[in-house]
């Protein structure tokens, strides 16, 4: 798949996006993202993307122009309409089942605002949806693009090893993630749990679906009302009832 990032800070992102998982995807082919300074796409020598805003006010808005020519020229170079994304703190709130979703399309154009915002009207131009990390306000929109960079580009076709790398993680299936363990076998005088050490995979794969429901209870208890759970799984969530 193809994501395409429209930002001011195009090194800033460059510098997370050329690190780690990503970046091996990245220099692989596994995945492409493009980062486009959108100050490249301005018609004034000085490169200005913001102006005061109507009606006063503090801070200065994006200007709409800008955007749209960078927008234009993305899509110049795709054979269909991208997805476009602002990520907003106005935006839905991304959740693991939207990720999987994105995942899916062959093309994100990802816009990230800064200062008090973008001119409205080249949202409703452009933008199919808004989209936030949190109910919480950051500087700029390049850290949630990151964000959702990440959690998309990890489950696309060859990023990671197998499937079961992201399938088995917190909230792909609705639960959270049973506890892993390491060497040494005894660590301050805390052992590893012995199931995992007797190589019966149907027992540790049993546990590891009991630990799952039983992080869940505890830590998030309201992911228990949407998971989708077998007769098994009840039947366990009701005899640690109790406990």
């Amino acid at each position: 798949m193809r994501i395409d990032i429209a930002t001011l800070f195009p090194d800033m992102c460059e510098a997370v996006l050329s690190e780690s998982i990503i970046g091996r995807a990245r220099a692989a082919g596994h995945i492409e993202v493009v980062c486009h300074n959108i100050r490249d796409y301005t018609l004034n020598k000085h490169n200005r993307v913001d102006d005061t805003p109507y009606g006063g006010g503090m801070g200065m808005v994006m200007q709409a122009d800008p955007i749209f020519r960078c927008y234009e020229a993305v899509c110049a170079q795709l054979p269909e309409k991208p997805h476009v994304i602002y990520l907003s703190p106005q935006g839905r709130v991304l959740t693991q089942k939207m990720a999987v979703e994105y995942s899916q399309k062959e093309h994100l154009f990802l816009l990230c605002g800064h200062y008090e915002g973008v001119d409205e009207r080249v949202l409703e131009e452009i933008v199919d949806e808004e989209v936030s990390i949190g109910d919480y306000v950051l500087t700029g929109g390049e850290l949630p693009a990151l964000v959702l960079v990440d959690t998309i580009g990890r489950m696309c076709e060859g990023v990671l090893p197998d499937e079961s790398a992201f399938t088995e993680e917190s909230h792909y299936n609705g639960l959270l993630e049973y506890p892993h363990y390491s060497r040494p076998a005894v660590w301050h005088d805390k052992e590893v749990p012995e199931v995992l050490l007797s190589g019966h995979h149907a027992n540790i794969e049993v546990w590891r679906r009991q630990q799952s429901l039983l992080r869940t209870r505890n830590k998030r208890p309201d992911m228990l009302e949407k998971a989708e759970l077998t007769q098994k799984d009840l039947a366990f969530l009701e005899s640690i009832k109790e406990k």
